[in-house]
């Protein structure tokens, strides 16, 4: 087995062939660097090299890479997945040697490696060879599945809040302390301005931003996530209307089994073909469903759940609206009364159910969410207008939610049926004069039986999940200021946090108080999205690949965050 940065010289490397679709090239994101070494009956040593590190294919017997499928990869950094269909037709098409016309490399040299790349002949050689191709093809079984398999510890970050929508990021092999005052940036790429944060999916990243000039419009991003090479973009014309803070889309893409779902502010609703950038089918949800705009657009990125896609749409008679994932044909809608929110829906376990919980402009709600059935609902009233944002947030068998202006409600699931109460609300006389936790932008974490948030001017709480009472607040990890905010995300016992200033910090986080281990500057402020103290960074950035991908109104960067 060759070392990974070793190039091979004993195969003739082709460009991919134009009959491999975009989406099988961008399947399979790690390098691909093999050797089969077999002795049978007297046979010379038998060496199968193949290696497609710089986008490449090898070459199918003289001719252009159509059966063996052999993929442009991303680099091992990206830590991408491979699709298995992949991987089976790749054993199903045989890219070994054939043992009778190889002889031996060492004498014969390339030209016959050449010749032994190809469709799998060994099934029709002779007899003498058939011992050979059975552990040849025994070998490839084996050993196929472990190159391609993702690397231990290693996540995309598919959605708003990574891989299971829960602000977890699973991997390990990342820095413990920062090595200098800077993240290393691996690369940065020009775009928009926009609050959406970035979503990382099969070795490409994704994001949505904003123009006004020639038009005004919105767009879609498909980039690299090796080097931030543009893949594809996809633009609509998007005038604004009836919405406030104009600098952009405000929902994460949403990525699932090959395909890409963006939603904008004025309620566009896009599926791609998450490798091409193709149109698989589209909404105007403003169009369709009569949308009472909140003042701040449509926000809440879409769940992908079974074989539906559900979004808080807030139109006339449908709050909810779940749609073929497939094929976007409507399936069901919900909660005609509501007004809609900001906040992301999830999905929690609740008596032997998949159940949706959703915080909607007025009320928090448990719903089928395969039929739209509501199960229970607590209410949550706006004090002055809907304004919650934060995605509610769960641990065991309770639910915590948090608004700027409405205080915080803890809500208790029956773990017996499918029903729910209010364990306690608590709410503040003013905005600064804040109970409990008081949320604009971020989303808290729910760690046992402690709640770690962002209060209304940036004041980040710990408070007692059983009755909401404040242990401890913390002035440093952000300026004070009104909405400033910090993105929380856990690893291990760590919590990373992103502040509005760019920065991020590695930190313990505990019932007894909040201790910053190392800080580093990741990206500049920006005015587009707040044209006040110097500018900010609200978007949520993404963990994948053990690197943290993280935009602004100016640029999207790509952050180094591997132990070494």
């Amino acid at each position: 087995m060759h070392h990974l940065s070793q190039p091979l010289d004993d195969v003739t490397l082709t460009r991919p062939s134009a009959t491999l679709s975009r989406r099988e090239r961008g399947l399979c994101a790690t390098v691909f660097n093999m050797a089969f070494s077999v002795r049978r009956r007297g046979l010379s040593s038998i060496v199968l090299q193949l290696q497609s590190r710089y986008g490449y294919c090898v070459q199918n017997g003289g001719g252009a890479c159509n059966e063996s499928r052999f993929a442009r990869m991303t680099s091992l950094r990206t830590k991408g997945a491979c699709n298995p269909r992949v991987v089976a037709r790749t054993c199903d098409f045989g890219v070994i040697a054939n043992p009778l016309r190889l002889g031996n490399p060492q004498r014969r040299g390339r030209r016959s490696l050449q010749k032994a790349i190809s469709v799998p002949q060994i099934a029709r050689s002779s007899r003498r060879a058939a011992g050979v191709s059975r552990l040849l093809w025994t070998v490839c079984a084996l050993a196929i599945p472990l190159l391609f398999a993702k690397p231990a510890g290693a996540d995309d970050w598919p959605q708003w809040r990574g891989p299971e929508r829960d602000g977890v990021w699973r991997e390990t092999g990342v820095v413990e302390k920062f090595a200098g005052p800077e993240v290393p940036i691996l690369w940065r790429t020009p775009i928009g301005s926009g609050y959406s944060g970035p979503t990382v999916y099969e070795g490409r990243v994704y994001v949505t931003d904003r123009i006004v000039e020639p038009a005004q419009q919105e767009r879609v991003h498909c980039f690299d996530a090796r080097d931030g090479r543009t893949l594809w973009s996809f633009t609509y014309d998007c005038p604004y209307a009836r919405v406030g803070y104009e600098a952009g889309p405000r929902a994460s893409v949403s990525c699932h089994e090959g395909k890409a779902y963006a939603l904008g502010t004025m309620g566009h609703l896009h599926c791609f073909d998450a490798a091409t950038g193709k149109v698989l089918w589209k909404h105007d949800l403003d169009t369709e469903y009569k949308i009472e705009m909140p003042i701040w657009g449509i926000a809440a990125s879409p769940l992908v759940e079974g074989d539906l896609l559900i979004v808080q749409v807030g139109g006339e008679k449908a709050c909810l609206a779940a749609f073929d994932k497939t094929t976007g044909a409507e399936r069901w809608t919900a909660l005609d009364d509501d007004r809609a929110s900001y906040a992301a829906p999830i999905i929690v376990e609740q008596a032997g159910r998949r159940v949706l919980v959703c915080m909607t402009g007025d009320n928090v709600h448990g719903l089928d969410p395969q039929t739209g059935k509501v199960y229970w609902t607590e209410p949550f009233p706006p004090q002055n207008m809907p304004i919650g944002i934060s995605t509610p947030v769960v641990s065991g068998n309770r639910v915590f939610c948090t608004s700027f202006y409405d205080g915080s409600l803890m809500i208790e699931l029956d773990p017996q049926a499918t029903t729910a109460k209010t364990l306690w609300r608590r709410k503040g006389a003013s905005e600064k004069k804040t109970d409990a936790l008081h949320s604009i932008i971020a989303t808290p974490l729910f760690l046992g039986d402690y709640v770690y948030g962002v209060d209304s001017y940036g004041e980040l709480r710990c408070l007692d999940a059983k009755t909401g009472d404040r242990l401890w607040e913390d002035k440093t990890a952000v300026p004070p200021a009104r909405w400033s905010n910090i993105h929380l995300t856990v690893n291990g016992e760590l919590v990373w946090m992103f502040n509005e200033r760019g920065e991020l910090l590695i930190t313990k986080l505990s019932p007894q108080g909040f201790t910053e281990i190392s800080r580093a500057k990741l990206i500049e402020p920006t005015t587009d999205q707040l044209r006040q103290r110097g500018g900010v960074c609200w978007s949520h950035p993404a963990y994948a690949g053990r690197h943290v991908f993280a935009r602004n109104d100016k640029e999207l960067v790509c952050g180094d965050l591997e132990r070494r």
